[in-house]
This record gives structure tokens, C-alpha cells and sequence, in this order.
């Protein structure tokens, strides 16, 4: 059972980054994308009006934080100093980050940002200000294919993100609020994960649970990223769920459509059309497959069906530790800016949700599953039945 990446993952994940390092004129790489700072360092922190610069050389490895972060940062065994401002606006968060690299010996960098973004009301100066600054978006490409490491923690989620589903379709019957019943699931799922991983679990959440489950309901179902309604579930509803659980900052999907009472003959044949399409993308994946060719096989399906017009996005995205990360099953996939050669294809260690969805005026109907794309095909991380009568509430 894997609850925290091992050290290894974060030697090799600044070994490639000195090693891109090393192929440019550059002193220093520096990032100020919060997720790209916890990938290489495991500082993570909530990105804010108030900057946080990460700096790494070929033999060291510097944070600049906000007053306030500095007692969480301090005990990181990766990070070798530790510089901070007070606060934003009082402080200056980009000028402490310059005499930081100044005393790394740094002039020139490249980096993921000409400064910090401009989040919550944050306005600051450009890192190229200081020092001469290059581009790279290193770190977003080497989150597309995950190590064996990664991959068993979005298992785990998988895991967790399971048992929260059945909660919350135990939990589920008329007159019941999706509210409640997505608290009580949520609620229950995380104390059962806690209790039975104990301090095996890595804490990425403040005051929330680590395992969520919800849903949408009734007309909000028609709406890709509709809301929770304020209204009870009445016999003939259709739900649209979504459960997943943190583990040590990756995360899973898993969603289904289910519903409360028998279902009608139209409900039905959308239903069975939709599981009909998850099927024919997840039969095209697959290493050195072509990932815009998933959307295209899912689309000329809704095509034959005649109803391609209830589609209203692509078939999926890539999943780490951002709920949505490319590379992204879209028909428009070979267009996209690519990094680096065969970026149109799918590789191992790639993880994709596959979520194909068919949406009436009335109702939605979607199903999400978690795929790894392995060595010899693809692995269903994801386990929760999608039969009509297992996602039927009684």
C-alpha cells in the first residue's frame, strides 16, 4: 500500500532538471508554479498574492517563501536555505528572490514564469528585472508520463476514491439532499482512510477530508459542470458522481451515472450509448497510440449513433497532481504545441481519465475511469461496476 512517494523520486526529478540545466547557457532554473515546486522539492503550499521562488543550480537548491511559511519549510531535507519577506504588498517578494539567486551566483536563469502569477491581487515586478531570463516548461512536460511510484499512488486514490463511491450510493435514496448524502459519504470514506492508514498518510488538506464524493442531480446532469441543486431526489432522477481521494497530492477519477428508481427506455438507451462509447475509447488506447485518435474514434461513434450533437467536450485528460493535466484526448491534440518528438502519442506511465459524456436537454450521462497506459497496453486503476444494474438506486 503506497501512501508517500520514496526520496528516490525527488533525486531523479532534480536530476533531470540540472540535467536540462546543463544544455543551456544559464546559471540557475527557477519556478513559481506551486505544483511544479512541490514535483521537485515536496514543498507544497497554496499559491497566494504572496510569491513563493523556487532556484536550483547544479549544486544547490534555495526557496524563497513569505514570513509565514517559513517554520513549514525549514525541516525539508532537499532544500539547502530558506529566504523570506515579510508580507505582499509590505515585502518584496521578487527583490528577495533576486539577491537569493545573486548569492547562488546566478545572473541568467530559465524559468516558468517572468515572475510570480498574478493571483488574489498580486502585482509585482518581472524576475528579468534582476536577472536575464529565459523560458522553459520543464516540469509540466515531465509530469506527463508518471514513475511506478506515482502510479501506485493514484492506485491507492483509486482505492479510497472506490469505497467513497459506495458509500454514496448506500447513502442515496428519495427525499434524501445531495448535499447530505455527499457529506456523510465524504466524511465516513476519510475517517475509515484515516483510521486505517494512520500516520502512513501524508496530510495534504487543511480541515477538509482526504477522500471526497459527490454528486449532480436532475437537470444539473445535462450541464458537464453543473451544481449541486437544492432540491431532493425524487424517483426517476439521474445522478452524475464523482469520487477520489489525495494520496500524498495525486489524485484519481472515478465517476458514474446512476439512477434513483428504475430508469425509462430513453434513459436507458442514453445510458447504454454512453458506456458503449467509454468502451471504444478505452479499447483504443495503448502505448504508441494516438491520443487525438481516441477522440476521433469516440466522435465518428456519436457520428454513426447520429448524435454527436449531445457532445459537449473531448474524451479526457491526464491526471497527477492536478485534477486536469495534458496531455488531453482531444481531436485538436496534433495541433497542440508539443515538447518534445512523439508527443502525439500516447507513452507508458501516462495516466488518462476517460469520460466520453452524452448530454440531452434533459439529463447527462457520463462515466469516468482512471487508465494507466503501461508497457504492454493499460491497466484499469479505477474499479467501481459500470453496469446499468449496479448503478441503479433501489
Amino acid at each position: 500500500m503506497a501512501t508517500k512517494l520514496p526520496e528516490s523520486e525527488f533525486d531523479a526529478r532534480l536530476a533531470e532538471v540540472r540535467g536540462r540545466l546543463a544544455d543551456t547557457d544559464a546559471d540557475a532554473a527557477t519556478f513559481f508554479n506551486a505544483t511544479s515546486i512541490e514535483y521537485l522539492s515536496g514543498f507544497h503550499h497554496i499559491q497566494t498574492e504572496r510569491p513563493v521562488v523556487l532556484a536550483v543550480t547544479q549544486d544547490g537548491l534555495e526557496v524563497t517563501v513569505p514570513r509565514l511559511e517559513v517554520e513549514r519549510v525549514e525541516p525539508n531535507p532537499r532544500i539547502d536555505a530558506v529566504h523570506h519577506y515579510f508580507d505582499y504588498p509590505q515585502g518584496n517578494p521578487i527583490e528577495t528572490a533576486a539577491e537569493m539567486l545573486e548569492g547562488m551566483g546566478a545572473e541568467s536563469v530559465v524559468s516558468d514564469a517572468d515572475g510570480a502569477p498574478g493571483v488574489m491581487g498580486y502585482e509585482g515586478p518581472a524576475l528579468s528585472e534582476f536577472v536575464e531570463v529565459e523560458s522553459q516548461s520543464w516540469v509540466d512536460r515531465m509530469r506527463w508520463e508518471k514513475t511506478d511510484a506515482e502510479v501506485d499512488l493514484v492506485r491507492e486514490s483509486a482505492k479510497w476514491a472506490n469505497l467513497a463511491h459506495r458509500y454514496l450510493a448506500d447513502y442515496t435514496e428519495v427525499g434524501a439532499h445531495p448535499v447530505t448524502v455527499s457529506q456523510n459519504a465524504t466524511t465516513d470514506a476519510s475517517r475509515a482512510m484515516l483510521d486505517t492508514l494512520g500516520d502512513r498518510y501524508a496530510v495534504r488538506t487543511r480541515g477538509s477530508g482526504p477522500v471526497h464524493a459527490g454528486y449532480i442531480s436532475g437537470s444539473e446532469t445535462a450541464l458537464p459542470h453543473g451544481h449541486t441543486p437544492n432540491e431532493r431526489l425524487s424517483e426517476g432522477d439521474v445522478l452524475i458522481t464523482g469520487a477520489s481521494a489525495n494520496i500524498d497530492g495525486y489524485h484519481s477519477e472515478l465517476e458514474r451515472t446512476m439512477f434513483v428508481g428504475e430508469p425509462s427506455d430513453e434513459q436507458v438507451h442514453y445510458f447504454e450509448l454512453m458506456v458503449e462509447a467509454q468502451d471504444i475509447a478505452i479499447g483504443a488506447l495503448g502505448p504508441g497510440q494516438s491520443i487525438a485518435g481516441v477522440d476521433e474514434a469516440v466522435h465518428d461513434y456519436f457520428l454513426e449513433q447520429g448524435i454527436e450533437d449531445t457532445a459537449q467536450h473531448h474524451v479526457g485528460h491526464n491526471i497527477g497532481l492536478g485534477g486536469h493535466e495534458p496531455p488531453y484526448i482531444d481531436r485538436g491534440w496534433d495541433d497542440y504545441d508539443h515538447v518534445d518528438e512523439g508527443d502525439e502519442t500516447m507513452a507508458p506511465g501516462q495516466i488518462y481519465t476517460i469520460e466520453p459524456g452524452i448530454y440531452t436537454d434533459e439529463y447527462g450521462y457520463r462515466h469516468s475511469d482512471t487508465i494507466a497506459v503501461t508497457e504492454n497496453g493499460t491497466e484499469w486503476l479505477t474499479y467501481f461496476p459500470r453496469d446499468l444494474e449496479s448503478n441503479i438506486i433501489r
